[in-house]
């Protein structure tokens, strides 16, 4: 169990910064609407002409503690789905006709992937298995025709035959990353967890982290896979990682390739890692001199290449993080039980290769984006936007589908499998690029509720300011770090306007609190720090 206690770090300007970008460009955030979208977490995606395809994940929010609660078989995703974003249409097949091997893989959780041309390629994945009467990783690599399926389950026609399915040991890895250079592919860290969940220190699983690269080609021949051309780099310090983010790099030499981002356990210890790690053809080496503060977990993400510039932006949307960044004092708040965040944040590798933090302006509309995907409206070969082809106007890159979305930031020692769900809900993701003054002139969402809460951190009581714009019912509540509610500040309706409100906090112990404001289907949740 993580120790729990809460510090503030005071940053360097150079280290980490909020506010405005390097570029000339701002990012807005806006919800879409589709009927009938399903609620997935840590599934995997491939599209083709603008149709997406979403296969396995979970329909449940984050897992529960309990053995017999955690990764419960109702919770896989059994279905198969296509989803038109622009013309707001789903279908929907089953797995059902497929042959089991391919059944029990396709409904697992954190299946590692990555699309080339008209194929998706899919690597292991944890869940219960039948054939082995127990949860497993499942050590299969799986090949899917996507214009294929997609068109089968849009006719309600069948699509056993647009799968190719081997079983290799060394496939049976989840949490990972599946990256591609290249004929080349990459099997980037992850671990390999046999037999139930159980964070109660009981032996029942089975769990090795891989510590390695995997480098592989694979031939497809006659309905048949083979694995080729494999070889390992293992780093027991530093490839001990999980459930982080990779991103496509181009390096400031030119050279194409990855870098892993934070991610799950520290060695010895169950904290987020703050370093990261660039990996290239010739090998693989920790970024000196650089932590990453924010979005530590896997979220949706984004990589956004200035050629021009020679600039490479990573751009990580919500999520879960040891860290937040608190814009007033511009001081980092910690907190190991590592919370659901609304912070996007960027990390931009200069000409020079040298690389610093962003925290954005614009934040997520609510505690989202942790196992969400980032799904870009124009696909390419090495997985990056270019920025040079982008217009000086409001332009569309990309939607953040699914994931996790928490009604608190610290739910897992209270989670009775209510308190998060998987989110149906889609947002459009704009770059604003002016080359002129790099201003952004496009409201954003957060505008419909305006909140300020001060002073923070405080010595006495908080004064709490809402600004809505809508008539309705307006909820202002505060949380303790362990997600318990402690006192109630307002509920009920009010019109729109400036509303002010006082937390007295006399009997209220030194700590950190969340206050969650709630106005229609506005939320926002702010940190509050205690010293008195």
């Amino acid at each position: 169990m993580k120790k729990h206690f809460i510090s503030i770090l005071f940053l360097l300007q150079h280290f980490l910064i909020h506010g405005q970008s390097p570029e000339n460009f701002q990012l807005v955030i806006e919800e879409d609407t589709i009927s009938g979208m399903p609620g997935l977490q840590s599934f995997v995606h491939a599209q083709v002409d603008g149709k997406w395809l979403l296969i396995g994940g979970r329909t449940d929010g984050l897992h529960q503690r309990q053995p017999f609660a955690s990764f419960a078989v109702a919770g896989n995703n059994t279905n198969i789905y296509v989803v038109d974003p622009e013309q707001k249409q789903v279908w929907t097949g089953s797995l059902n006709g497929l042959p089991t091997g391919l059944v029990e893989q396709l409904q697992s959780t954190n299946m590692e992937f990555i699309q080339h041309d008209d194929k998706l390629y899919i690597i292991g994945g944890y869940g219960y298995s039948a054939t082995a009467a127990d949860h497993i990783t499942f050590p299969n690599l799986t090949v899917v025709d996507v214009p294929q399926v997609i068109q089968a389950i849009m006719n309600g026609t069948s699509i056993a035959s647009y799968f190719i399915q081997v079983t290799d040991q060394r496939m049976a890895v989840t949490g990972g990353y599946l990256g591609r250079l290249d004929t080349t592919f990459y099997l980037v860290c992850g671990q390999r967890f046999d037999g139930r969940y159980n964070p109660m220190g009981m032996a029942t699983y089975v769990q090795v982290y891989t510590n390695e690269i995997r480098k592989f080609s694979i031939l497809e021949s006659g309905g048949t896979l083979t694995v080729q051309n494999y070889s390992a780099a293992q780093d027991t310090a530093n490839l001990h990682r999980r459930d982080y983010n990779m991103l496509a790099q181009r390096f400031p030499n030119g050279e194409s390739g990855f870098t892993v981002f934070s991610g799950v356990f520290q060695v010895g210890q169950d904290l987020p890692w703050l370093n990261t790690v660039d990996v290239r053809p010739a090998g693989h080496t920790v970024r000196p001199g650089f932590n990453q503060y924010l979005n530590q977990y896997h979220s949706a993400k984004a990589a956004v290449w200035d050629s021009t510039a020679n600039t490479m932006h990573s751009i990580f949307f919500g999520g879960l993080s040891r860290y937040t960044l608190d814009t007033i004092t511009n001081t980092l708040l910690d907190d190991p039980n590592v919370p659901f965040v609304r912070t996007i944040s960027m990390i931009t590798r200069f000409a020079n290769d040298s690389m610093v933090e962003y925290k954005m302006p614009v934040e997520m509309p609510a505690l989202t984006g942790s196992s969400a995907e980032f799904i870009p409206v124009i696909t390419t070969d090495d997985e990056m936007i270019r920025l040079n082809s982008i217009p000086p106007v409001k332009t569309l890159i990309g939607r953040i589908v699914g994931g996790i979305e928490s009604t608190l930031p610290n739910i897992f020692f209270i989670n009775t499998g209510v308190e998060s769900f998987a989110s149906t809900r889609i947002f459009k993701v704009y770059i604003v690029k002016d080359n002129t003054t790099g201003i952004l002139s496009n409201p954003t969402p957060d505008e419909a509720l305006s909140v300020k809460v001060f002073p923070n951190p405080s010595d006495a009581d908080v004064n709490i300011e809402v600004e809505t714009k809508i008539r309705g019912n307006l909820s202002i509540r505060i949380f303790d770090a362990s997600g318990k509610e402690v006192d109630t500040i307002q509920n009920g309706p009010v019109s729109p306007g400036l509303h002010s409100y006082k937390w007295k906090t006399e009997h209220i112990s030194r700590g950190r609190y969340y206050c969650k404001i709630q106005s229609g289907m506005n939320e926002r949740t702010e940190a509050i720090l205690l010293n008195k």
